[in-house]
């Protein structure tokens, strides 16, 4: 039987910076030790409900890591587990040796469940975005709130159902296979003429970094308006804050003016009463900054393939679109380390 080299491994995963693996950088870029003390309490938590036995579990930065990386490229649990196996650059990614065992499918799956149950997901997001203010990149010059539809698979079912479960009253006589395979949450919302079925990333970012600061998860059917205010961040250098036509009214102007803000909102026309020369020039003015945000709704698209969840409730698709925002801001985060050029003084 063949013997593999000692230094086998060490020159494999050498060969990956070499080929400018872009887990390399984030790895470089990253000081994961930030999220060890909360994982570790959320896992003594857990230990403290559980039973003690059976055998030892991953640990807890470890399967966050593999959350983030599976959010990055829009895998299926199945579908992680055989590219943890089969990637070199995921193994390197994950401090995971040629040799060493890695967590199926359902210890996956079961690790997202208890971090959606324990609502850990969003102090972990505001928690990563503290590290990147930290490390010199605060908010500045302005606001930018947009929000961008999530889908998720349609449900198929009767008329009568569907009235039921958007009064808030899923059929009772569903059995529970089919009740835990029906998301009663997600609802149908129309943009542009297209019907789509599913959730809302409601997002606010900083206009010079392009990061996400804040973001909500709500039903597809909620009015992008509807969360506005809850999004708008105070610790902005800039009181400008931009969003599209669809934020815009009376009542959303007069309380960003009375706490100081200058709305930078699209303005829209109405039937008789279409939008003057002048006005249509400060749309133009004024989208030049706005359409930064929809940038960062491409970059999602572009790195996933697509922006579906197969998630069942909004508790859950909460926790899938949280870990695709953090996973933005973290291959987002190593890009201005590396502009800036503090990447190079990084310890691998």
């Amino acid at each position: 039987m063949k013997q593999r080299s000692l230094f086998a491994e060490e020159i494999a995963y050498d060969s990956l910076e070499k080929v400018n693996d872009p887990l390399v950088r984030i790895e470089k870029a990253v000081d994961w030790s930030i999220f060890e003390q909360p994982l570790k309490d959320f896992r003594e938590g857990l230990r403290q409900k559980d039973s003690l036995g059976g055998r030892k579990p991953f640990p807890p930065l470890l399967m966050f890591k593999i959350l983030v990386l599976q959010a990055l490229y829009n895998l299926s649990d199945d579908a992680m587990e055989f590219q943890v196996r089969d990637r070199l650059s995921f193994r390197r990614f994950l401090g995971l040796s040629l040799e060493a065992k890695v967590p199926d499918a359902k210890t996956i799956w079961l690790f997202r469940e208890q971090l959606t149950k324990a609502e850990l997901m969003k102090p972990l997001f505001d928690l990563f975005d503290g590290h990147i203010r930290k490390s010199g990149f605060k908010a500045k010059k302005g606001q930018i709130v947009d929000a961008s539809i999530v889908k998720v698979p349609i449900q198929r079912n009767k008329r009568d159902e569907n009235r039921k479960i958007k009064d808030g009253e899923p059929p009772e006589d569903w059995p529970d296979n089919k009740r835990s395979q029906k998301d009663t949450d997600a609802r149908w919302t129309k943009k542009n003429g297209k019907s789509s079925f599913g959730y809302k990333n409601h997002i606010e970012i900083d206009s010079q970094n392009k990061i996400i600061r804040k973001y909500s998860v709500t039903e597809a059917s909620v009015h992008d308006s509807n969360v506005f205010e809850e999004l708008i961040d105070p610790s902005n250098s800039s009181k400008d804050v931009y969003a599209d036509s669809a934020y815009r009214s009376h009542e959303k102007i007069s309380w960003l003016e009375e706490r100081g803000y200058r709305p930078k909102i699209q303005r829209k026309g109405y039937r008789g009463k279409p939008i003057t020369w002048w006005e249509r020039q400060g749309n133009r003015t004024r989208s030049k900054v706005r359409s930064r945000v929809e940038h960062v709704f491409g970059a999602q698209t572009m790195k996933a393939g697509n922006l579906i969840v197969r998630t069942i409730g909004k508790a859950r698709a909460s926790t899938a679109i949280g870990l695709r925002n953090l996973a933005y801001n973290i291959v987002r985060f190593s890009f201005l380390m590396m502009k800036s050029g503090a990447l190079c003084s990084v310890p691998k």
